[in-house]
Parts: C-alpha cells; structure tokens; sequence
C-alpha cells in the first residue's frame, strides 16, 4: 500500500470534489460509502483499506498536477484497478505448501457459493420489489461496465429529462435501497 494521505493531498482532494468545504467533505463521506461498497460488493478483502488507498492515489496524482476534470468518476476508475490488484494479490499470497484441511476449504467453497446464490436470489427479490420505472433505471444505470456506459448514461439521463448528476443520485439512491433490501433479505435467509 502507498504512503498516507498528507493534509495538504486532503485539502487539493477536497477542493475538486467542491470548492464549499463543508459540501466537499458531505461529498467526500458519500463517495467513500460508495467506494466502500464498491469493494465489498466485488469481495475484496478489507474495502475501508482499499477505499484508503484509492483515495491515496488519486490524492498523489493531483500533487503531481494531474488536473481531474470528472474527480468521481476518476476515483472509481483507481478503485476499480486497487480492486482488481487486491482480488489478484490475494490468490497470488497464498502458500501453496499451506497445510489446508482438503474438507475445510472445499466446505468453505460450498458455503460462499450457497451464499452468493442466495444473495442473487434475495437480489431478484429485491427488484422485483422496485416499482418498474426504479427497476428499469437501476438495471439499465449498472448494466456493464464497457466504455459505451458514458454514452448510454447520457442518453438514460435525456431520456428521463434529468441532468447526469441526478441520474447518479437517483441511481445511488436506488442502489443504497436495493443494497438494505438484499442484506436484510440475506440475514433473514441465514437465520432460518
């Protein structure tokens, strides 16, 4: 992992998600959720340190001068690579003269994927539960992660007669309900 973040890379970090300071920091607590759930929805291992260091980085590139037009959607392209090193990483640490238990870990294997089977279903459930207009959204906002979702973003914000900005606030509100509906969901399906 990279340095810490200095008070002076928080401060140029602050000032492009807005120049109001106390707007900036309300910007900053939300995109730090979001990036949070970004890596554990993706099962990478401690997503708050991950978060950290996305922010880390995109910090040191702006000390460097790099100017960020879109510092939101900068930052979830760091967290998307930080992800993928974290995800790769993890499978490259293990000792493969580790002394596993052969029935611990094919157990282990079972239960993440009876679990993630389960959070698929409550998933569905869960958008099912959406009124058609917030399902459509939600599925056409995250579709895929290709280039063309810029373009395909902009035609859904047109199309609904919104600005991007409250098409993504749309969506991430959408996002945070599906997200308490499909844990809420989930624990209740472990319970039983």
């Amino acid at each position: 992992m990279a340095t810490a973040l200095t008070a002076e890379a928080f401060t140029k970090l602050l000032a492009c998600l807005d120049p109001d300071r106390e707007r900036a920091g309300d910007k900053y607590e939300d995109l730090r959720r979001t990036l949070i759930r970004f890596f554990e929805w993706r099962g990478a291992p401690f997503p708050e340190d991950h978060t950290d260091e996305a922010f880390n980085r995109v910090a040191r590139r702006l000390g460097e001068g790099l100017e960020i037009r879109n510092i939101r959607g900068y930052c979830y392209e760091v967290a998307r690579l930080v992800c993928l090193e974290a995800l790769k990483g993890a499978d490259s640490k293990r000792d493969p003269l580790e002394a596993d238990d052969q029935c611990a870990a094919a157990v282990a294997g079972v239960d993440e994927a009876v679990e993630r089977e389960i959070r698929l279903t409550c998933l569905d459930r869960c958008l099912d539960n959406l009124p058609a207009g917030g399902r459509k959204l939600i599925l056409e906002y995250y579709r895929d992660e290709s280039r063309g979702r810029i373009d395909r973003r902009k035609a859904l914000a047109e199309t609904l007669k919104l600005n991007r900005e409250a098409l993504a606030n749309r969506a991430q509100r959408l996002r945070g309900k599906l997200e308490q509906c499909v844990t809420r969901c989930f624990n209740n399906k472990m319970a039983i």
